[in-house]
């Protein structure tokens, strides 16, 4: 059988969505250009969502009440119920949302494929606002047909696509691939506001999904794939390289004002090929196998620490027991594993200096900064001299192995508040830092490394290494990196920098002067 129909879910939905359209279409007598938006409800969003998300049976039981309002509402066009059963719809489309978000907290920015399929998830809930802005009447400054289409362009641009696309960079993944799936992220936000404001911005819109798309395409032929599946999927983008080009005419016959191409043709050719060919065979496609993902969770030790830290007052001479669990410390001059292992006895001068276009957010975030005490960097790039102290934790609440702070202060206001440790996974270990915040920890795994005499220390590295943060369960990885570079001047004083990127933009430097106390 060319869809082999397994007793799951997916399956489930996708029939059960059918025999609703059918009933839409055969007995309610509603206008056939409907059919458009209804069956992206009814079967190819409902059978989408439920390839990536396990919703278990109260998510069955929501979509199997969003697929019956949706049907009474070919029967209900206007009125209070037709409001109620249009708002159903909307509540089963944040829920959906809620489980792209709840996703993306549980990893972050990690993955660019299932960040995609975040983002479909997550756009859901705007199609859903459009679609009961249409069934209400709601005055959007639109005409209904344009409020109708908003609505159709969230659900198959903004939600399938992403989804199908981040299916298929679970199998295929490269350079060209994670570009191309921003500019398709972006496209439906770009385009629906270039359809309300500017018709520069929706030609710029229109010209990088034209890149996206054929690239999606050129993606999907160089991608291993069974013979049928394969050649399904590659249809369903093929119709997009098609569709794509209608757009262009579209475009240029409202720039030109010659009318050749309106709404009505558009809604024959762009509108019928998306919902048969992208659309339909695209999720039969998809039904044939669903790849699983290659995201793992994470297993570190996190710091169980959340807002306002609560030491012993204990005192620790260092940021680390010893040095070389980390890195081979022969290969380092003796004043770098001294530093780490017995840094009460050292001076740090340092000199913050934010990158120029980093600065007007800098110098907002002071005023949280200082009521947090957390994260409290000068805005001055006037060299200064940290102080402060080491202090034991307690394991117990701190959750992970011997546990102390680093509290560093300036001018008596506290800088920052890091508490140290570390954990072995693959048989690297880690220094595993931990940042409190209200309600939340920022976690560093750095990797170590010697280089020329240098000691590095990287979240830029594979395994564990990377900067995160903890919110309740959740751990999601953040779009920062950091890289410490520390050097020996003489036996007793040391040079270091610590430089962050945001986006692998660099944002912040910091150079520290440490010389060891007489």
């Amino acid at each position: 059988m060319l869809v082999n129909l397994r007793n799951n879910r997916s399956n489930f939905i996708f029939l059960l969505g059918i025999l609703f359209t059918v009933m839409c279409f055969v007995l309610s007598g509603q206008p056939n250009y409907l059919w458009l938006l209804t069956v992206a409800q009814l079967v190819f969003v409902p059978t989408m969502v439920s390839m990536v998300v396990d919703v278990q049976k109260v998510g069955t039981v929501i979509t199997m009440g969003m697929m019956l309002a949706v049907t009474l509402l070919h029967w209900s066009t206007d009125g209070v119920l037709a409001n109620v059963l249009a708002g159903m719809y909307v509540l089963y489309t944040f829920y959906i949302a809620m489980q792209g978000v709840k996703r993306f907290l549980q990893r972050g920015f990690t993955n660019i494929a299932e960040f995609a399929i975040d983002m479909g998830l997550f756009y859901l809930a705007l199609g859903g606002l459009w679609f009961f802005a249409y069934v209400t009447n709601m005055d959007t400054g639109f005409s209904p047909l344009i409020t109708w289409l908003t609505a159709i362009h969230f659900h198959y641009s903004a939600c399938l696509l992403p989804i199908s696309v981040g299916l298929l960079g679970r199998l295929h993944d490269s350079s060209g691939y994670r570009v191309m799936v921003m500019m398709l992220l972006a496209g439906p936000i770009l385009v629906a506001i270039g359809i309300a404001f500017s018709i520069l911005i929706e030609i710029i819109a229109v010209a990088l999904y034209i890149f996206a798309i054929y690239g999606l395409f050129f993606v999907a032929l160089k991608t291993k794939l069974p013979f049928g599946q394969g050649l399904l999927l590659r249809t369903s983008y093929g119709a997009l390289c098609l569709t794509i080009l209608g757009s262009c005419l579209y475009v240029y016959s409202r720039v030109s004002g010659n009318v050749s191409i309106g709404i009505p043709e558009m809604l024959q050719f762009h509108g019928v090929i998306n919902g048969v060919f992208f659309g339909g065979i695209g999720v039969i496609a998809w039904l044939m196998a669903v790849p699983p993902t290659t995201q793992r969770p994470f297993e570190f030790p996190v710091s169980q620490i959340r807002g306002k830290l609560h030491h012993e007052n204990i005192p620790h001479p260092g940021l680390v027991d010893a040095l070389q669990d980390f890195v081979d410390t022969t290969k380092l001059p003796p004043v770098i594993p001294h530093f780490y292992e017995y840094t009460t006895t050292y001076r740090l001068l340092s000199t913050v200096q934010w990158k120029a276009w980093f600065r007007p957010f800098a110098f907002l975030y002071q005023g949280m900064s200082r009521l947090l005490q957390q994260l409290n960097l000068p805005f001055s790039s006037k060299q200064v001299e940290m102080t402060g102290s080491i202090v034991q934790v307690d394991s117990a609440r701190d959750s992970r192995p011997s546990p102390r702070a680093w509290i560093r202060t300036i001018h008596q206001q506290t800088v920052f508040v890091a508490i140290y440790s570390k954990h072995t996974s693959d048989e690297t270990t880690y220094m595993n830092i931990a940042l409190p915040l209200p309600f939340s920890t920022m976690v560093g795994i750095l990797y170590a490394y010697e280089e020329n005499g240098q000691l590095h220390l990287t979240s830029r590295h594979d395994g564990d290494a990377g900067i995160y943060l903890a919110i309740g369960k959740n751990v999601m990885r953040l779009p920062l990196q950091e890289h410490f570079q520390i050097s020996a001047v003489d036996d007793k004083t040391l040079s270091a920098r610590h430089q962050m990127t945001l986006f692998g933009i660099p944002f912040l430097q910091i150079d520290y002067h440490i010389k060891r106390n007489a």
